[in-house]
């Protein structure tokens, strides 16, 4: 399992997809994060964490859609079937490839929150008095942003599961975000 990890982790960032995945996810929830909150003057952060969740919806398909269609499109499927992994091992292997690249620009884009804090400490040094918060609620952030990271762990499964049904990267993709925004607008 962990040679199927290093493998994927490494071909992320041998092709372009995983800068292209990282580069998209950070601007956009750089740009979420600004407009939701600093240029709103607002220390709310439901907006920001409701609008990286259809966000998610869009790249996750982008970071799960080579996983398995591309080990089928380049005929590979049978060495990884008679390598000494178990097929769990290969599906976790490659799941939580997806999950570290994932998780990783999840806690790069923690970057913006970093503003919103010294805006709050510039406020609350004019303040004379303390009877209510100023700032954003800190744990509040980071029970969003476990509950980010599960819901992406989700998305991911999904998005696996999704291109071992088809060879064609494009209808993984696609079909991985019909099915991820449905559930999101119907849930």
């Amino acid at each position: 399992m962990f040679a199927i990890y290093k493998k994927e982790l490494r071909s992320f960032f041998i092709n372009p997809i995983g800068y292209i995945y990282t580069g998209a996810f950070l601007g956009l929830a750089a740009l979420i994060c600004c407009y939701t909150t600093i240029l709103s003057s607002s220390y709310d952060t439901s907006t920001y964490f409701t609008i990286m969740m259809f966000a998610m919806g869009i790249l996750i398909p982008l970071l799960t859609m080579r996983l398995f269609a591309e080990e089928k499109k380049l005929r590979t499927e049978q060495l990884l079937l008679t390598a000494p992994v178990t097929i769990t091992g290969m599906v976790m292997g490659k799941f939580l490839a997806a999950l570290t690249v994932f998780g990783g620009s999840l806690l790069v884009s923690c970057i913006n929150f970093i503003p919103i804090y010294a805006t709050a400490d510039a406020e609350r040094a004019g303040q004379s008095f303390e009877f209510y918060h100023i700032g954003p609620v800190t744990g509040e952030l980071i029970g969003t942003l476990v509950g980010l990271l599960l819901l992406g762990a989700a998305f991911i499964a999904l998005g696996t599961f999704i291109s071992a049904l088809t060879e064609n990267q494009l209808a993984a993709a696609v079909s991985t975000m019909g099915i991820i925004l449905a559930m999101i607008i119907i849930g």
